[in-house]
């Protein structure tokens, strides 16, 4: 950000602060206004705080929220975040959080956590190529920052941080049932259970899913465009998208004075949505199974002034594919596959976490926070399966008979990698005024594998009136390479590099955060960040790609939110987000990310046991990335309607969500067809579809 124009901005504060005065509301107003516990949040600074005077762009999502938006997936819930957008990745129909037009082709450079722990997967960087989404009915609220987090997370908090935070026994008292189905096939059952048994708090939750997932048709893929190179008429283009897939979700959460452990599995197999090669496969099936635990002792008092808390995390996650994908149909290349060429790279990892965080309160004014911690991530079993190998211009050749084997570890597309993390960090939030509070940090990661990196955030708030905060922040973060980037081999699509460098991003921000009136909340975020050491893949020639870090991006942008109390009936959220990011090894757009994005909402009681709610997305202005020469990505609009209706706290709930109810082409954009693997006329998301939802609680 323009540092000048800042510094303006803060010197316009002095003069509304008066007038703002005047209009103040007290504290006690002002957390009445909230829905439950929006009015605080953790995630900024570790610990809880007002989420108005935290040191950080913030989102809190509450579990009231997410009913009343009739929202089923995470997925669902990050669109309605000012400043974020969820495109999709070719391989899995992953989902891509799109923060402030920063996009990644596999991750999404946003590092997720549920409670505090990463879910990241060592492979591709990201929560794993079968993801299929987040259920939510075991979500107690979701935190949300935009801009830099690795002085306090470390790896992959580089645009974005989202804390998925699962409901302990307090929040679900009592037993719960539920069950729901829609479109496309879709059913789901559950049950959760909050309560004491003899002195631990216990929270358990189950659930099963299955959906044949949307079939949205796709006019042509990648073997269309090879195709016409071969003179073959292979592609299954025009055909449907394949996202179906079966879902188990489980966890137990267990909690004694200050002890917490918790469990968690989570279980998906299904199709490979446009093909893990961009190229129609209905018959490929894909596997993955996360196992977690964390053990946590938190408030521990060392002495005077001084406490300690202590977490030990384990993630079990493994990959694999129960049918082969088919990546390339029956007669491609020249009919040199009668069967299709097939594939299937298998991964199986472990990661160790363990961490410890001391803060010190005997410091007048100050606020310190101190952690260490270390990192164990091992994929240490790689197995692939396929009936082809590479001729030396990169193109497949078959195996004997094209019959699909298992191939020597020397052949496989990756080895076995481990990675050791150490790091330490310090953070002081300093009151050294009234209504004046600096927050600072710099935290140091040293790696295994590339080195050390280390990264600071600096963040002045000043309350200027009792309804008037404005914050300055800055801040730098990083994305580690990961394992596929690093050590990639006898890929048909792209080959590994081992001396890549992290991605780098510095990161300015102004925020004022405005209680115009007692029922109305105004929030205003500008940004600037520059980006560096991007990692992409690039031609070498011989039909050869490689990772290196030649990418550089700057963009900026704002985000306007507002939230109006109309009545104690009534409430209405909106949120406007503008950004313009550009390549700077072209001096084009960076595309993929919209320019603008409009979100509203209205929730509406219309009587103690009915709740109407209705939310519109804009997404306008994609543009092509640099080289790519397709018409712009189309602006679309959805509409989403739920109808909720109770009777108490025990008893039945019944719900029912129409989302896109105009059957909006809603389509998220593809790299360029030639010479990347690609679907030409972009990925579609589902159009109109219907769920029903029936609750009881006893």
């Amino acid at each position: 950000m323009n540092h000048p124009v800042s510094l303006c901005l803060f010197g316009v504060l002095a003069v509304l602060a008066p007038w703002a005065q005047a209009q103040s509301i007290s504290e006690e107003e002002e957390l009445a206004l909230a829905f439950g516990d929006k009015a605080t949040v953790s995630i900024a600074t570790g610990s809880q705080q007002s989420l108005r005077r935290a040191p950080a762009v913030a989102t809190v999502i509450t579990a009231h929220d997410i009913e009343a938006m009739g929202a089923t997936d995470l997925d669902e819930v990050m669109e309605t975040v000012a400043g974020v957008h969820v495109n999709r990745g070719v391989q899995g129909n992953i989902p891509l959080y799109v923060i402030r037009g920063v996009h990644g082709d596999y991750n999404s450079h946003t590092l997720m956590l549920q409670n505090g722990v990463p879910m990241t997967t060592m492979l591709v960087g990201n929560r794993g190529n079968t993801w299929y989404g987040l259920p939510l009915e075991n979500i107690a609220r979701i935190e949300i920052i935009r801009g830099p987090g690795s002085a306090l997370y470390g790896a992959d908090a580089y645009s974005g941080v989202i804390n998925i935070i699962t409901k302990t026994a307090a929040d679900t008292p009592g037993t719960e049932f539920g069950m729901r189905a829609g479109s496309f096939h879709t059913r789901s059952v559950w049950a959760q259970h909050g309560g004491q048994v003899g002195g631990i708090d216990v929270a358990a939750y189950l659930r099963l899913h299955r959906t044949d997932g949307f079939k949205e048709p796709i006019q042509a893929d990648t073997q269309t465009l090879l195709d016409s190179l071969f003179g073959t008429q292979a592609s299954l283009a025009p055909g449907p998208m394949n996202v179906g897939y079966d879902g188990v979700d489980g966890s137990l959460d267990l909690s004694v004075q200050k002890w917490r452990w918790r469990m968690g599995y989570m279980r998906r197999e299904g199709q490979t949505g446009p093909g893990v090669a961009a190229t129609l496969d209905p018959v490929g099936r894909v596997r993955s199974e996360r196992i977690t635990t964390d053990l946590s002792w938190s408030g521990i008092e060392l002495a005077r002034d001084w406490d300690l808390g202590m977490t030990a995390s384990y993630l079990s996650y493994v990959q694999q594919f129960p049918v082969a994908a088919r990546i390339f149909p029956p007669g491609a290349f020249g009919g040199s596959f009668p069967d299709g060429v097939f594939g299937a790279p298998n991964t199986w990892e472990r990661q160790m976490r363990l961490s410890l965080v001391s803060t010190y309160s005997g410091l007048a004014n100050h606020n310190l926070r101190f952690g260490l911690g270390h990192d164990d991530l091992n994929m240490y079993r790689t197995q692939e399966f396929k009936n082809f190998s590479l001729n030396e211009v990169g193109l497949p050749i078959p195996t004997p008979g094209a019959e699909v084997i298992e191939i020597p570890a020397g052949g496989a597309f990756l080895a076995p990698h481990r990675r050791k993390v150490d790091y330490l960090y310090v953070q002081d939030e300093w009151h050294f005024a009234r209504d004046w509070t600096l927050t600072g940090g710099l935290r140091h990661d040293r790696y295994s594998d590339f080195g050390g990196t280390t990264n600071p955030r600096v963040a002045l708030v000043w309350d200027a009136s009792l309804d008037l905060t404005a914050k300055l922040l800055y801040g730098r973060a990083f994305r580690a390479p990961a394992f596929a980037e690093l050590y990639t081999a006898n890929n048909p699509v792209v080959r590994g590099n081992s001396t890549l460098r992290p991605e780098t991003i510095s990161t300015w921000e102004a925020v004022f955060a405005w209680q115009a009136r007692p029922d109305t909340a105004l929030n205003l975020s500008l940004f600037h960040y520059k980006m560096k050491d991007i990692i992409r893949s690039t031609d070498e020639g011989g039909g050869v790609t490689t990772f290196r870090n030649v990418g550089l991006q700057h963009g900026h942008g704002l985000e306007l939110e507002a939230t109006w109390q109309a009545s104690r009936a009534l409430r209405l959220e909106a949120n406007y987000a503008w950004q313009r990011s550009r390549d700077d090894t072209t001096g084009q757009d960076a595309g993929f990310a919209p320019t603008h994005e409009l979100f509203g909402r209205v929730d509406w009681s219309v009587s103690s046991d009915w709740l109407l709610g209705a939310q519109i997305n804009h997404v306008a202005d994609r543009k092509r990335a640099a080289g790519d020469v397709r018409p712009q990505v189309a602006d679309y609009t959805t509409l989403d309607l739920t109808l909720r209706t109770t009777m108490g706290r025990k008893g039945w709930e019944f719900t029912g969500s129409v989302r896109n109810l105009f059957d909006a082409d809603a389509r998220q954009p593809t790299v360029a067809p030639n010479p990347g693997l690609s679907i030409p006329g972009d990925l579609p998301t589902a159009g109109r579809s219907f769920y029903l939802q029936a609750v009881y609680r006893l």
